[in-house]
This record gives C-alpha cells, structure tokens and sequence, in this order.
C-alpha cells in the first residue's frame, strides 16, 4: 500500500507529514471550477473528489486529495488572480467572520470517502495601509481568501473556531480518522 497526496500545495505536503506517515506526492489536473449557485460545502467536496478521481493509484494504494475555499458572506473567495482582488477580498474580511471549507476525499480501491471540514475565522478592522502592505508581502497570492493563517495573515485574526490545520489546507483530525476507516494506521493502531 502506498499512500498518494493528489496534490501539489507544500502546506498539505507538511500538513500530512504530521501524521507520520510515509507518502508519495502526485499532481493531478482537475476541473476546479465551482457553481456559485450551489453549497459550498457541496462543491468544494465535489472539486476534492474530481481530484482524486484523477490520481493514478494502484488498487491498495491509498489517494488523499483536497480543495480549500473561504466563503464570506455566502460568496466563495478563491485564489486572488492580481494584486488588486487580493486587496478587495481583504476588504471584504475586514471586520468579519467567515467561513473556510476544506472538501477532502480518500479513495482506495473503490471505497471513496468524501467529507467538508468547516472552521470559523474572525478578522479584525484592517486598515487600507495595512492591506496594501501585507498584498504587497505577496503572501496572499496563492492562497483562498488572500491570507494565510500560518503566515502574516495570523496578524488579522484574534480568535478562530473549529480546526487550525483546516485553514492551512488539510483537516489532519479529520482526515486521520478517515485513513483509519480504510485500514491505515495511525501512530501504529
């Protein structure tokens, strides 16, 4: 049994380290578009589930694939494309709680298991000149909502809700349990 992360985000690759765990790392093209008139919850699931669908893996091997998404206002927020809607989707956080959503899938053979993790983030009032400086930092760039959470972006968020490493890209509770249920083990049970 081999273990492949259907991923390339250095974030997840750390993340899945903490588990222990030998892995190998594949990428995968997928269609991560998302319908905006559809739960969020739903599509993110559906995009991590495109994406391990597309892994190549034996019938043992086991795929972990995920996709991340924060949603303020029920409006899904994305990877920043410039500079300038990086700077608008802080605005829109400035102040606000929102949500982030991390739709994960495991598939071994033919048992897939697919499932959201939700966490709720706070920010506090961010100042024009504060979000142009951390824009320019370009740390927002490639990530969803324009902020990372293990990066300056900790700078904006006095209290969170629910799972840290959900935020980073991986919900590693969740995700360990998960691996369970397909016969991995975890600290050797």
């Amino acid at each position: 049994m081999q273990i492949i992360l259907a991923s390339q985000s250095p974030r997840r690759r750390e993340l899945l380290a903490k588990l222990g765990l030998p892995f190998t790392v594949q990428a995968v093209r997928a269609d991560e578009t998302m319908d905006p008139g559809l739960d969020p919850r739903q599509e993110v699931a559906r995009v991590s589930r495109v994406k391990a669908m597309a892994a190549q893996a034996g019938p043992e091997d086991v795929v972990i694939a995920a996709d991340t998404i924060v949603v303020c206002q029920g409006r899904i927020l994305g990877k920043p494309r410039d500079k300038a809607q990086a700077a608008d989707m802080l605005a829109m956080l400035s102040g606000r709680d929102h949500q982030v959503m991390t739709g994960y899938t495991l598939r071994r053979g033919s048992q897939v298991i697919t499932g959201t993790e939700v966490s709720h983030i706070f920010f506090r009032p961010l100042d024009p000149a504060e979000i142009r400086a951390y824009v320019e930092t370009g740390e927002p760039m490639d990530k969803a909502g324009a902020y990372g959470i293990q990066g300056m972006g900790a700078l904006f968020i006095p209290r969170l809700e629910g799972d840290y490493y959900n935020v980073m890209g991986l919900p590693v509770c969740a995700l360990a349990q998960q691996l369970r249920q397909l016969g991995v083990k975890i600290l050797g049970v």
